[in-house]
């Protein structure tokens, strides 16, 4: 296979059998291309040729450029591509099987604070409609957890205001039932009634399906979603140093501080793994302590 036949082949993958957002399949095709550029000035050959001698080396060539967090996204992608040619038959031994990675360190997700969430979801102007439109994203971000990309692939059809759920196409094609609060029914509720069909109107090609619209009435995408965010904040002159994955973050966060069961916050968010779930118990903790030292009496550094 040439070098476009295997891009070609995964993003194919990518994006007809992971389901991956175009933001993600760009990511992992971005990796790609490192391996690609790397091979072409070293005169190593094509992406066929790569063997477990070359393989040590570009992850050597990566470690004089890249962090190590971003060496183990780009090797993961390749070895990745690698195992499906190997499958497929088209490569005899994936080189990256066996590649070492280096470690990194695990840093504790950010969050807000429940009062900072309230204040900034009431601070939205939903005297307009790109306002009320932006009401129901944060609303539904922080009231569900969903992340930014399943949030930009829901459906008009996704939602069920009976039974106050929705249908979110998660990772890898992995589908779960997430319930919706009051607040945000509501607010999707005006969107839907007021503002979408306003956006519709904008486009010669109105999308019949998907739930959030930009603007020009075209689907939102997770970009989108960001500069939205970003506005937002300038518009409020907020301190908050939040992104939309954040929303997701506070979400899981709160719910533990309020009690609920690890295992429920796993089901809310569509971690496969118990163990991804429980670095929100460490955020839990920390800010129980966090609260303990600045509230009980005892605690409280006194004068000596």
């Amino acid at each position: 296979m040439t070098n476009r036949e295997i891009v070609d082949f995964y993003r194919s993958y990518l994006e007809d059998q992971r389901h991956y957002s175009p933001h993600t399949v760009v990511a992992y095709l971005n990796d790609l291309a490192t391996l690609t550029g790397f091979l072409e000035n070293e005169d190593l050959g094509n992406l066929e040729d790569v063997t477990e001698r070359i393989a040590k080396f570009y992850i050597a060539h990566l470690h004089g450029t890249y962090q190590p967090g971003s060496i183990r996204r780009k090797t993961s992608s390749v070895r990745t591509l690698y195992r499906l040619l190997f499958e497929d038959g088209s490569v005899r031994l994936n080189p990256f099987a066996g590649a070492p990675l280096p470690k990194v360190e695990k840093h504790l997700p950010k969050f807000a604070y429940e009062a900072e969430i309230g204040s900034f979801l009431d601070g939205i102007d939903t005297s307009t409609l790109k306002g009320k439109r932006d009401a129901a994203i944060f609303e539904l971000l922080y009231g569900s957890g969903i992340r930014v990309g399943e949030l930009v692939r829901l459906r008009t059809a996704d939602l069920d205001f009976g039974s106050k759920t929705m249908l979110v196409h998660g990772k890898g094609s992995k589908d779960r039932y997430v319930p919706m609060h009051d607040a945000s029914i509501g607010k999707l509720k005006d969107y839907l009634v007021i503002v979408r069909p306003a956006f519709r109107t904008r486009t010669v090609k109105p999308d019949d399906r998907t739930l959030f619209l930009n603007f020009k009435g075209g689907p939102l995408t997770d970009r989108g979603v960001r500069d939205i965010l970003d506005r937002e904040l300038d518009r409020q002159s907020s301190g908050l140093d939040m992104t939309p994955h954040a929303f997701r973050h506070s979400f899981a966060t709160h719910l533990l501080d309020h009690g609920v069961d690890l295992r429920t916050v796993q089901e809310l968010l569509g971690h496969v793994s118990l163990s991804t779930t429980q670095i929100y118990t460490k955020v839990s903790s920390e800010r129980m302590r966090e609260v303990y030292a600045k509230s009980h009496p005892r605690a409280k550094k006194v004068d000596r």
